[in-house]
């Protein structure tokens, strides 16, 4: 691609790429620089806010010199202690009642626009029995097996019935098995 540029025109372009590159690269160092400033400005701040709500709400302590006076300072911290933990334990409390409030109105809000969340699914084999099972719950037994309801045929029926076919006339087929006759056929036709 380059072979049929001169040689001017290439160094040219090489230059060009090369001032895109620093000026990108002077571009990302200044963003850097600003964002560290703005990092350290926000911490100061931070530590000042921490500062001043710790000097109004925790005065310096100062402690007396007799024993009395301390128990009675330790008195009153403990009752500081017990109405902070009851505060703490009363906002969570309530955060959680407003964050079970948030889920049960956004649920409505998605039932109402038609929109439901879709577990991810996975693939499950399962015979229709079960699925009926799981569907209509225990109580109602559906059994889905067809073959139960057929009626089961054994080979040798099927075979007793092309030989009756084969017979023919009933009358026939009594006038040769009575007798002596008879029972001898009935006897040989037994044992093959």
């Amino acid at each position: 691609m380059h072979h049929n540029l001169p040689c001017s025109h290439f160094s040219l372009l090489q230059k060009k790429r090369r001032a895109a590159t620093a000026r990108r690269q002077h571009l990302k160092s200044a963003m850097l620089q600003l964002a560290a400033t703005e990092i350290e400005k926000e911490a100061a701040a931070k530590e000042v806010e921490k500062q001043n709500y710790l000097a109004e709400h925790c005065p310096p302590l100062s402690l007396p010199g007799s024993m009395q006076e301390l128990q009675e300072l330790c008195k009153k911290l403990h009752a500081k202690i017990d109405s902070v933990d009851e505060e703490r334990y009363d906002t969570e409390v309530k955060l959680q009642k407003t964050n079970k409030e948030l889920e049960d109105l956004s649920q409505k809000l998605f039932d109402l626009r038609g929109k439901f969340k879709r577990p991810p699914l996975r693939r499950v084999r399962m015979s229709a029995d079960a699925m009926l099972r799981a569907l209509l719950g225990s109580k109602h037994k559906v059994n889905m097996d067809l073959r139960a309801n057929l009626k089961q045929v054994k080979k040798e029926d099927t075979e007793k019935e092309k030989d009756l076919r084969d017979v023919g006339d009933w009358r026939k087929n009594i006038e040769e098995k009575s007798g002596m006759e008879g029972r001898k056929k009935m006897f040989e036709a037994g044992e093959s």
